[in-house]
């Protein structure tokens, strides 16, 4: 099955080494052994495979390949110096592609560094729109297909749900046993699953880790850096305040998304409005990926209450403003009173269960699968 990034990962490949992050089995593998089979001559080696690793820490792999595909180097110690001298001394013809399921976010701070030296590209889950392209679905049927089932495309292709259902109970015991090992010590990880059944009864709102450090007994600075790994891993996604002010941002209570919509609990909704978030991130990361543009996710919250669910800005200027209603085509007070203070920005309420389009003067009603299949992936 092609995947959104294929073409723009062969393009970039041609130019510089890629590093391609997302998810724990979101599809980077499966993406990076087509480009091998399409390739003669092309080697995939993986660090957490013994006979891989002893290829990898000999770097004994063919000089001749065309493609050489090296999957979670970030466990390897002193990964950084190791992968600039492969970049670096690599042959001219060979292109390169480094994959993993952390986040890989310290190529950017590491002094000597490898910048200027890669492309990066994020693989997220299966959206509206490349689940109707791939399966000729009709966008309703593709939506309520994903808010079923998740965009993770081993629970989308699934059977069953059964089948679907136990795929995602082995993997949110797989990635808190083995992947937050990786970032914490043992005994962490009893309290980093409690952390994780919590967030997911509380997405979509404010999240205080002051209140969760007293549930659990904990530190809230424990609780930051446990938030902090749970984001590098593609577990969850924080989306903070819109504020012109970075810090001021910070500091605000952000709210809790998860990748993977089965893994939240609540009503349908909340997994409405967390499968919109995953649509909107997907996009935002398209286009810092492929434009560098400076795009990226909010949500609105005022000091009497009134909330809009998300927001896009392009830099300190808002250009989209998103609430999400399962069926209430009623205009939502709060939008249509920031629609007006930021004229700007385009005002979107999406509905889920929508009986008619309309516009109602800055605010837009629309038919949530339609809109979100339009966006760009």
């Amino acid at each position: 099955m092609k995947r959104y990034l294929d073409t723009r990962l062969r393009q970039d490949l041609a130019h510089k080494m890629v590093v391609l992050t997302g998810p724990r089995q979101v599809g980077k593998t499966t993406l990076s052994r087509q480009l091998v089979a399409e390739l003669p001559g092309a080697q995939y080696l993986n660090y957490d495979v013994a006979a891989h690793r002893a290829v990898m820490l000999g770097q004994n792999w063919r000089a001749s390949a065309p493609l050489l595909v090296l999957d979670e180097i970030h466990k390897m110690a002193g990964w950084k110096g190791w992968l600039k001298g492969v970049a670096d001394g690599r042959p001219l013809a060979q292109q390169l592609l480094v994959t993993s399921s952390a986040r890989m976010d310290t190529f950017r701070h590491s002094g000597e560094s490898l910048a200027g030296r890669y492309f990066r590209l994020r693989l997220h889950p299966f959206s509206v729109r490349e689940w109707s392209e791939q399966m000729q679905a009709t966008p309703q049927v593709a939506l309520t297909h994903l808010l079923a089932r998740g965009g993770f495309p081993e629970p989308a292709l699934a059977q069953t749900d059964n089948d679907a259902q136990r795929w995602r109970n082995d993997y949110f015991a797989g990635m808190v046993r083995e992947d937050v090992l990786e970032f914490s010590r043992l005994q962490e990880v009893n309290t980093m699953r409690l952390f994780v059944e919590m967030l997911r009864s509380r997405v979509g709102s404010p999240l205080s880790l002051a209140s969760l450090s007293r549930d659990l007994n904990i530190s809230s600075v424990t609780l930051g850096k446990y938030l902090d790994i749970l984001q590098a891993l593609f577990i969850v996604f924080v989306v903070r305040p819109w504020h012109r002010n970075i810090a001021r941002a910070t500091l605000q209570a952000p709210k809790v998304y998860f990748y993977d919509i089965g893994l939240v609990l609540g009503d349908e909704g909340i997994r409405f409005e967390n499968l919109v978030a995953c649509h909107l991130l997907k996009n935002v990361h398209w286009q810092q990926d492929t434009r560098g543009a400076p795009v990226d996710l909010h949500y609105i919250r005022t000091k009497d209450e009134a909330e809009v669910d998300f927001c896009l800005s392009a830099g300190d200027t808002l250009t989209h403003l998103i609430e999400c209603k399962l069926s209430d085509a009623k205009p939502h007070r709060a939008l249509a009173r920031f629609a007006e203070q930021w004229p700007q920005a385009q005002a979107v309420q999406l509905v889920r269960e929508c009986k008619a389009e309309a516009d109602m003067a800055r605010l837009k009603i629309r038919d949530a699968a339609h809109w979100m299949a339009a966006l760009a992936v």
